[in-house]
């Protein structure tokens, strides 16, 4: 049975190296009425399961550029995520812009971890993400108003408090994953900084 308790149209922006329980993700966030952003192989994957999913560069009339390294990172995008909700000189602001009003970011962080052994150079530094802490440590910084999600150990949490919260996260759930982007996001920055500073030019 579809619930769709709150009919406002609401947004949820996926950018996944991690595919893990995607389906699982997306079928539980349709039935509470989310639409799907996306880009590159993330929006590919979401479509090839049966959803609907808006391009990033639709939104922001900026195709993906240098083999994805820019795709998320758009002031349109950012207006979405950071302005608040409850002010209402930026709520005009906001809607002049035309865009989607963004209310979950769901990212994971390309695995640096993993490939700085045994990697050329090359290879290892184009998985520093740049785009997902960014995304990320704007939903964070707007928690009172947007979920960010960065672990895809924490889906089912989501979903059981969207469910509990009529199709919505309650800000006590929010300011946790919040906490948990901001950690996990230092401790990413900390691997890449001892890499650069062991690794001999």
């Amino acid at each position: 049975m579809v619930l769709r308790k709150n009919l406002k149209k609401k947004f949820a922006l996926l950018s996944v190296f991690d595919k893990t329980n995607l389906k699982y993700l997306c079928g539980n966030l349709h039935k509470y009425n989310y639409s799907f952003i996306s880009s590159g192989s993330t929006g590919n994957k979401i479509r090839g399961m049966g959803f609907k999913c808006t391009d990033v560069s639709k939104i922001t009339k900026f195709k993906e550029r240098f083999n994805g390294r820019v795709k998320t990172l758009n002031p349109l995008i950012y207006s979405s995520l950071l302005y608040v909700r409850n002010n209402d000189t930026h709520k005009k602001q906001f809607l002049s812009l035309k865009v989607p009003e963004i209310d979950i970011v769901i990212v994971n962080l390309y695995p640096f971890e993993k490939y700085k052994k045994n990697k050329s150079d090359a290879t290892v530094i184009e998985m520093i993400d740049i785009g997902g802490p960014s995304l990320l440590r704007a939903a964070s910084k707007n928690f009172k108003f947007v979920t960010p999600v960065i672990n895809p150990k924490d889906y089912p949490k989501l979903i059981n408090n969207i469910k509990r919260n009529n199709g919505e996260t309650d800000i006590s759930f929010r300011k946790k994953m919040a906490y948990k982007v901001f950690k996990e996001v230092s401790n990413y920055d900390k691997t890449i900084a001892k890499w650069f500073n062991e690794t001999k030019t």
